[in-house]
């Protein structure tokens, strides 16, 4: 039975004009979901009890299942999540002086095989459907409401690439996006993806306002290929072109994620080639602390080394940010409670 979080304002719509109601219900009905966050269908009140029969013969509203929960000492909350078919994924709550941020996953697994993440761990077991995504938000949103707080933003980095399951996230994005849903803005939810062209391109003809974010990493294609198997598919030419074209139609800035790994794609010369890379866009890297994985080997590096990588993008005409650490005392890399969860699950 497909759950009614699935279904976007004008999917919504749709279904009621299937059984012979006004386009108005899908409002009421959204508001219900989305503004009141109601958890039965017997709680819309103002719907007529014929229809709510209807609805709830055709739509179930099965909810995401919490199975385990770390909290750092800085506040970072990471959730698992259980689906109705008994797989998890992972979503985690990070505060910042603008807002809460939600980072939800895309897929079950991720088969992208990128060497130094955790989501990579286990491969790709499904798609995430736009109302498990949906979930993840609104379970967060609901422990938020009880302190009166708000989840702000949503980023789409946590496991799995979101490019590959592009149908269901973008009806995702529109579902939060939605005035009449949780009324998320366009730009406070950013996708990342891995660089996979054919859908960036898909993305820049859709002209949305969602930010996107590409996991970049390296510099040249010889070292991305030893971090990141997509390079074969799509090398840094190709995939640079893509970007280009999205940012001139679109009029939008880009964000590149760069993972400072201690000893593989941190030194001067590294940074050096990525501001030769990037220089001219419209963009700025964001440099990421590695949050260290004991299954690939890969360390982060210190402070002082991260800075000075900062500084020399800075002098060489690239903007850049350097992200602050979230999580570092608990499973804080995505996929790395997960695998965990899975490991103890085979154990027993």
């Amino acid at each position: 039975m497909r759950s009614i979080y699935d279904l976007n304002l004008k999917q919504m719509e749709e279904m009621l004009a299937g059984y012979g109601q006004k386009p108005y219900r899908a409002k009421q009905i959204f508001a219900w979901l989305y503004r009141k966050r109601v958890s039965d269908f017997s709680e819309m009140t103002d719907l007529p009890q014929s229809l709510i029969e209807k609805i709830r013969q055709d739509y179930s509203m099965e909810p995401v299942h919490e199975i385990a929960r770390q909290t750092a000492r800085d506040g970072t909350v990471k959730y698992l999540f259980e689906m109705k078919d008994g797989a998890s994924v992972e979503a985690v709550l990070m505060h910042f002086h603008f807002g809460d941020s939600l980072c939800v996953s895309s897929q079950i697994g991720c088969n992208m095989g990128c060497t130094f993440c955790a989501s990579g761990l286990l491969k790709k077991q499904r798609d995430l459907t736009a109302a498990e995504m949906t979930g993840e938000v609104l379970y967060v949103q609901k422990e938020l409401d009880r302190i009166g707080g708000r989840v702000d933003n949503i980023v789409i980095m946590g496991t799995g690439e979101p490019f590959d399951n592009y149908d269901n996230v973008m009806r995702f994005c529109e579902i939060i996006n939605s005035d009449h849903g949780l009324a998320i803005g366009a730009r406070h939810i950013t996708i990342s993806t891995c660089g996979i062209v054919p859908r960036i391109n898909d993305f820049a003809k859709g002209h949305y306002q969602y930010n996107l974010a590409v996991s970049l990493h390296a510099s040249n294609d010889e070292l991305r290929r030893q971090l990141m198997p997509i390079d074969r598919a799509w090398p840094l030419d190709v995939l640079m072109d893509a970007l280009k074209n999205y940012s001139q139609d679109n009029h939008r800035r880009l964000t590149f994620e760069y993972i400072l790994l201690s000893g593989v794609n941190d030194s001067d010369a590294h940074a050096k080639e990525l501001a030769d890379l990037i220089r001219g866009m419209n963009a700025y890297i964001n440099l990421i602390p590695y949050n260290q994985v004991d299954e690939n080997g890969y360390r982060s590096v210190d402070e002082k080394k991260a800075l000075h990588f900062y500084d020399v993008l800075m002098k060489h005409g690239v903007k850049a940010t350097l992200r602050s650490r979230h999580g570092d005392d608990i499973d804080a890399a995505c996929g790395q409670l997960r695998a965990k969860h899975e490991r103890n699950k085979d154990s027993q």
